[in-house]
C-alpha cells in the first residue's frame, strides 16, 4: 500500500540531493559530506539503541565511505601539514566509528560526531572567502 509512495520519495529525494550538488561549489560540497557523514553516524547511534545490527552496520560504512572516498579523497597534498594532520584525524574518526560499531558503543560514535561538527564549524567560518573566489568569472 505504501510502497509506491516511497517509491516516489525515495526518487524525488535522489533529484534533490542530486540538483544540490550540480549546484554546489567545491566548498558547500564538503560541507555536505560533513553533515552526510554526521547523519549517517546518528543513524548508527539510533540503530544500536534498538539493536538493529543490520542498520548499524549500514549507516557505519555509509560514514567510513563519506570520509574515506569524499573527505579524505578532496586532501590536496599541495597544503603540506594540513592535509596531512586532516588525514590523520580522518583516520582517527574511521578508527572511532570502527571500535563504536565493533563494541555498540555509542560514546565512540558520539565522539566521531563531536570532532566531524568541530571541523564542519571551523569549515563554515571560511565560506565567505571561498564563496567570493567560487563566483568569480572563469571559475566553476
Amino acid at each position: 500500500m505504501f510502497a509506491p509512495y516511497r517509491s516516489h520519495a525515495s526518487a524525488y529525494r535522489q533529484v534533490d540531493v542530486e540538483t544540490s550538488l550540480e549546484d554546489a561549489s567545491p566548498h558547500r560540497m564538503i560541507e555536505m559530506l560533513y553533515d552526510g557523514s554526521i547523519a549517517a553516524i546518528r543513524r548508527a547511534i539510533a540503530a544500536i539503541a534498538r539493536g538493529d545490527v543490520a542498520a548499524r552496520g549500514e549507516a557505519v560504512g555509509r560514514a567510513i565511505r563519506i570520509i574515506d572516498e569524499g573527505l579524505k579523497a578532496s586532501l590536496d597534498s599541495r597544503a603540506g601539514e594540513v592535509a596531512e594532520r586532516l588525514r590523520s584525524l580522518y583516520d582517527y574518526i574511521g578508527r572511532r566509528l570502527l571500535a563504536g560499531s565493533m563494541n555498540n558503543d555509542a560514546r565512540a560514535l558520539e565522539e566521531a560526531i563531536d570532532l566531524i561538527d568541530e571541523l564542519r564549524d571551523a569549515w563554515s567560518q571560511i565560506a565567505p572567502q571561498s564563496r567570493q573566489a567560487y563566483a568569480q568569472p572563469g571559475r566553476r
